[in-house]
């Protein structure tokens, strides 16, 4: 395992939209256990592959729960809204008000390459649309409602 550079904003790869995973080979196992460390070793709740600069659609989430891993993740369903706080690894120092669903439904493959259905609520769901943005070259900042500065 390993401790990857988090790419910061201003990195054009950030805006990039990433590839499907085709294959859950090693390569794609060892970046998700990368991933997991990294996102702990910087105090994250959430990490995309392109923020750690590989432009696959891979994400890994831990709000408390365990971590998650998502491959080739797909929005099935939103309910409801609501506004809250939002930052980012790559955004060192920025944070603002983002409005999200309250609930989401997502299709996923998990690292065993078996297709799971993720549901979230209140902070997991946010965290689920802030990752998935990141396949798609979306950051929270596109999104603001209002910002501050810490």
């Amino acid at each position: 395992m390993a401790i990857r550079n988090i790419r910061q904003y201003g990195d054009e790869l950030l805006r990039k939209k990433s590839r499907k995973v085709d294959k859950i080979d090693k390569r794609i196992l060892t970046l998700i256990e990368d991933m997991k460390e990294t996102m702990y070793s910087a105090n994250g709740v959430g990490l995309a592959a392109p923020q750690v600069g590989i432009l696959k659609r891979v994400v890994v989430i831990d709000v408390g729960e365990g971590p998650i891993a998502f491959i080739n993740p797909e929005i099935l369903e939103t309910k409801g809204r609501y506004v809250d706080s939002e930052g980012c690894l790559s955004i060192p120092g920025k944070d603002g008000m983002v409005e999200r669903p309250e609930y989401v439904k997502a299709k996923t493959l998990n690292e065993k390459g078996e297709e799971i259905i993720v549901e979230g609520t209140q902070l997991m769901a946010r965290a689920m649309c802030h990752e998935f943005d990141h396949l798609d070259g979306v950051l929270f900042i596109d999104k603001l409602i209002e910002s501050g500065e810490e």
